[in-house]
């Protein structure tokens, strides 16, 4: 089972598990409207049923109705520009859902294996480079605090409860699917307009700043294989590279015989505030524990994105 199926992480969880022999069930909110955004590969593949993440009692009752060996919870209010929209929505659902969660799996079967999709956003203003397993939370947004709060709530339960959950500690991962309000697919999808001769000009934040940037197809195997694991316990997921905004555009653009520098300006307007220390994620015991290696790397990564907008824009003009 696959919440949040119809997103950029459910997308490719629900790929990785058709192509292993898997029945994938997905948990959205309108089962009717998600129907409409599955791609023509899961459509007929995938079987979605409506899923209240406020509701412990409908948790239960859809657990008990499908009875899955396993459970990744891609469910949440969006990371980036949305962190500190309505604080409310954003801990109930990104933390407390994730405890009612595990109660539904406790009352109805727990031997159910659990997955929560965790964010580098718990370490915040981190306090060291890299981050790891060990690093401490730092939360300085309410979704990251939200996810830190899940994080603490499945180490206590995987304890007391001897249940197999376990926290996958996502730093930032990209791919064709991710939304057009994320900086990245904004850099390539506007690349691919401006090469159409649709737009002329890119405006962004701050281009030196950095990210640990992987491909979330490399993410959702990584969050499968702590799940295959004999024990339970939490991983840092990362590419273990940083790149600045700038190399992306430089990536991107440069994939379509483009110079940025004649198409991006910059709008001071857009900076968020500095890191006091370089994100970047060490994956080191993913890598020594699970035999976890990501295959897509960076420029193979942008130039992807890149292509896929230029085929959608292209077809849709």
């Amino acid at each position: 089972m696959i919440t949040g199926l119809t997103g950029q992480d459910g997308n490719y969880m629900s790929e990785l598990l058709l192509s292993k022999g898997y029945c994938v069930v997905g948990g959205v909110r309108d089962r009717a409207a998600s129907y409409l955004k599955l791609g023509q590969t899961l459509t007929d593949k995938v079987q979605l049923l409506n899923w209240d993440m406020s509701s412990q009692a409908e948790m239960t009752r859809v657990l008990t109705e499908v009875k899955p060996a396993e459970i990744y919870n891609f469910a949440a209010y969006t990371s980036g520009s949305g962190m500190y929209d309505d604080p409310l929505s954003i801990c109930d659902v990104n933390g407390l859902a994730v405890v009612r969660i595990l109660e539904a799996i406790r009352e109805v079967d727990g031997g159910i294996r659990f997955c929560q999709a965790s964010s580098r956003e718990v370490f915040g203003e981190a306090l060291e480079s890299p981050q790891t397993e060990t690093t401490l939370r730092n939360p300085r947004s309410p979704y990251g605090c939200a996810k830190a709060f899940a994080d603490s709530m499945i180490k206590i339960y995987r304890e007391r409860y001897g249940m197999f959950a376990c926290s996958a500690i996502l730093f930032n991962h990209e791919s064709p699917l991710r939304g057009l309000t994320f900086v990245t697919r904004k850099i390539t999808h506007e690349a691919a307009r401006i090469k159409l001769g649709l737009s002329n000009q890119l405006v962004l934040g701050d281009l030196d700043a950095r990210r640990d940037w992987g491909f979330s197809g490399d993410f959702v195997k990584a969050m499968w294989m702590m799940l295959q694991q004999t024990k339970a316990d939490d991983y840092v997921i990362s590419s273990g590279e940083s790149h600045s905004v700038r190399d992306f555009c430089e990536c991107a653009f440069g994939h379509l015989g483009l110079d940025y520098l004649q198409y991006v300006n910059v709008d001071k307007s857009f900076y968020r505030p500095p890191e006091p220390v370089n994100l970047l994620g060490r994956s080191e015991k993913a890598r020594s524990e699970m035999g976890w290696i990501p295959t897509t790397g960076f420029k193979a990564m942008v130039r992807t994105m890149v292509d896929f907008d230029m085929k959608l824009l292209t077809q849709k003009n």
